[in-house]
């Protein structure tokens, strides 16, 4: 094995590590009369937001540090890869929690409308999110950046913040849907001004000549 695999392979354990820490202490400090299923999508959508956070933010840091910012880099790549799995894991899971072994009454009512509520609204940005997480992840590859060549590839890779800006505004809706605490919401209202904030000051560095 090559020095670079063994780092990325390092790097992967470490993420993976962390995910399952961070799903074990949610899945613990919701454990108060909760199902299984429950938990697993509770101890699921954290690390999903916390990776999706992660994965912008290392770009903003990159241009504020004055490093390279390639198109595609394995630490960003590899944030992605982990936030898009437990994204995809969240969704199979969370759509069994409310409404068990019926997930189209997520999206429609019990008269066969469209939801067009505060529970329709989180459910179809969570949805539209955990699709455009796959579609990055299907190009999260040497191969497909080769193939798609760096220009198409990165036009595709831009609907990251799609996907991220549909998983902010499926978290903030679920807090209301669940009527979490405040200290949960402030969790992830600091999350999405990190963020942004982030990506403010990496873009008004940039416009103003940082350097790659």
């Amino acid at each position: 094995m090559n020095v670079y695999w063994g780092r990325r392979i390092r790097r992967h354990v470490v993420i993976a590590v962390a995910t399952l820490a961070c799903t074990a202490l949610f899945c613990k400090l919701f454990s108060a009369r909760r199902d299984l299923i429950s938990l697993l999508s509770i101890g699921t959508a954290y690390p999903a937001l916390f990776l999706t956070g992660a994965a912008v933010l290392v770009g903003p840091l990159n241009v504020l540090r004055r490093a390279p910012n390639p198109v595609s880099f394995d630490l960003r790549r590899d944030l992605g890869i982990w936030a898009g799995i437990l994204a995809l894991a969240h969704t199979a899971i969370g759509l069994n929690v409310h409404l068990r072994w019926r997930p189209w009454l997520y999206f429609i009512d019990q008269h066969n409308r469209l939801r067009h509520d505060l529970f329709g609204f989180g459910n179809y940005t969570g949805l539209i999110a955990a699709l455009l997480f796959l579609m990055l992840l299907a190009i999260s590859n040497d191969l497909s950046l080769r193939r798609l060549g760096t220009q198409r590839w990165k036009s595709w890779q831009r609907w990251t913040y799609a996907a991220v800006g549909l998983t902010f505004l499926h978290a903030v809706a679920y807090q209301k849907i669940e009527k979490r605490s405040l200290a949960y919401e402030t969790l992830v209202w600091g999350m999405i001004a990190l963020a942004c904030a982030m990506q403010l000051s990496g873009w008004w560095s940039k416009r103003n000549g940082a350097k790659f």
